[in-house]
């Protein structure tokens, strides 16, 4: 039996700086993954190979360029996915290969194979040939991500029907797509083929979309998607009726609640995703799975079974790859007592990668609203900036929510081209706790979108007099 002091279940964002953050330290690990190439969703079905193809779609639709000099671009007609999907591969090892490179660095031990708990503290590998093997650990984390939500009532076997994992592995471009849920996966897949020349009709029984959105910035994003041809059905849900969503050699049928039928050549499921935990184990050491498979932690991000730690798409919200890295960090800083990094930002962003971006981190207009708390906003749009017209992103709008007693900066969102980006410098300021006058004394470089915070700053100094004023 190989002995380590920790033992890692998953490669992905969360396992792989969990692992090299314990190795960092002079602790042995291991990380076992079953796929053949380490990086999970993140690398080989989802975050990368997604974002991939929407840049090949912005690149091909010439959404950047439609304002510039009357360009445009079109489509071979029978071009299919997997040539817009090339990159997808060179990326996908690239970034497989610098996780072996990284892993090996820090001499951790990387182990192909299928990981399952027998107690606390001991981990049986099966491998591809049958073999098993056993590793002895003082903690165990699981970081093995989610896999897509499939109700019983709709026929995943059928070619035409497909989830957020296998969408993006048709061949065939479609002509039209069904998306159901407009969530950030639904959204990001609906922008994605519309722009690409699909006709996509967004279905979702909630009102509207991304209720967590400062509404502005979501308002603006509906027109934005409605303006690439997105179809929303909102406020009507999908029936779970039996034979509610058919599907035969030529199209899929969909009912809805209010009645209507919807008819496409394909269809996507991207109505929420749940823990991938199923043959972990966990019975084994008497934890027990939600009713969405995920886990529960507590603030060190250790389950009931303090041996075993979980962090990332696994424990649920906020299933970002870029949190769960840092859960992987601090999980392992609190197990081990290193007294590095304790505890998660509470300042984190979130970038939704439609078309076009949209970002954001803090407070919105109606969580200050809900709070009763004294607010400002001070907004700079893309189509009175140097940068924006020279790039033709004219819809962006960077838009500051900042608090009427303190100055300080409290919330920020962007949406344009470049918004994930973008939003980090908002992202500092609140971090630092910074007053709004902090980008009224910035130099920027000109031209650049960064400067839309200096004229949002502007704005929020006038609605600050004014406030004081009245």
């Amino acid at each position: 039996m190989e002995r380590y002091d920790l033992v890692v279940i998953g490669s992905g964002p969360g396992g792989e700086k969990a692992a090299a953050q314990a190795a960092y330290f002079g602790k042995r690990v291991a990380v076992i993954e079953r796929a053949r190439e380490p990086g999970g969703a993140a690398v080989h079905t989802g975050t990368l190979p997604s974002k991939t193809l929407r840049e090949t779609a912005v690149y091909l639709s010439g959404h950047r360029s439609r304002a510039l000099y009357g360009l445009a671009l079109q489509l071979e007609e029978h071009v299919t996915l997997q040539t817009l999907m090339a990159r997808k591969r060179a990326i996908a090892s690239a970034e497989s290969h610098r996780i072996r490179e990284n892993l090996a660095r820090h001499d951790v031990a990387l182990i192909h194979g299928h990981g399952r708990l027998l107690d606390a503290h001991t981990v049986e590998v099966t491998h591809d040939d049958g073999t098993k093997s056993l590793l002895s650990t003082d903690f165990t984390l699981i970081a093995t991500g989610s896999v897509p939500r499939r109700p019983r009532e709709i026929d995943f076997a059928s070619p035409r029907v497909h989830d957020s994992d296998e969408i993006l592995t048709i061949d065939a471009l479609p002509t039209s797509l069904i998306v159901l849920g407009a969530g950030v996966i639904g959204c990001e897949y609906a922008c994605m083929f519309a722009a690409l020349g699909t006709q996509v009709t967004l279905v979702d029984g909630r009102a509207d979309i991304l209720p967590f959105l400062d509404h502005e910035l979501r308002d603006a994003l509906k027109d934005e998607m409605e303006s690439l041809g997105v179809r929303l059905a909102l406020g009507a849900a999908w029936s779970s009726e039996p034979g509610a969503i058919v599907a035969d050699e030529h199209e899929v049928r969909c009912l809805l609640n209010d009645g209507n039928v919807l008819r496409a050549g394909h269809l996507l499921f991207a109505a929420g995703r749940g823990g991938a935990t199923r043959d972990l184990g966990l019975e084994n050491v008497g934890l027990q799975p939600d009713a969405r498979g995920n886990l529960q932690v507590d603030t060190s991000y250790a389950t009931a079974v303090p041996s075993v730690l979980a962090v990332g798409d696994v424990i649920g919200f906020p299933a970002l790859a870029s949190a769960s890295m840092e859960q992987g960090r601090v999980a392992i800083c609190r197990a081990f007592g290193f007294g590095y990094k304790e505890a998660l930002s509470g300042v984190i962003p979130y970038g939704i990668y439609t078309i076009p971006e949209v970002s954001a981190v803090g407070e919105t207009e109606q969580s200050m609203l809900a709070k009763n708390e004294p607010y400002v906003v001070g907004r700079a749009r893309f189509h009175d900036n140097a940068r924006g017209q020279i790039q033709g992103d004219l819809g962006g709008l960077t838009k500051l929510v900042v608090c009427s007693r303190t100055r300080r900066i409290l919330g920020v969102h962007v949406i344009g081209e470049r918004a994930s980006e973008l939003v980090h410098l908002g992202q500092v300021a609140l971090l630092a706790g910074a007053t709004v006058d902090v980008f009224i004394e910035m130099v920027f470089n000109y031209p650049t979108l960064s400067e839309t915070y200096k004229y949002a700053a502007y704005e929020c100094l006038g609605a600050l007099a004014r406030a004081a004023g009245g």
